[in-house]
């Protein structure tokens, strides 16, 4: 399973989600999916965005647990 650990993120950059949203050009509700763990996928250009407004690796987001 795939945990997305992007509110930890979040929180150690001190941005709240209507700006990194705005940075990265999607939605809050988009953003809220993908935090929630509701994201059935997630785009490449959308993780190297919130990566880059971050200035964090995939990995710092992304997490592998076995179910």
């Amino acid at each position: 399973m795939i945990i997305v650990n992007l509110d930890v993120m979040m929180a150690k950059r001190k941005i709240s989600s209507g700006d990194l949203a705005a940075k990265v050009g999607i939605t809050q509700a988009n953003l809220s999916i993908l935090k929630n763990q509701k994201a059935k996928a997630v785009r490449f250009s959308t993780l190297n965005d919130i990566c880059k407004a971050l200035d964090c690796q995939p990995g710092d987001i992304l997490e592998y647990r076995e179910d």
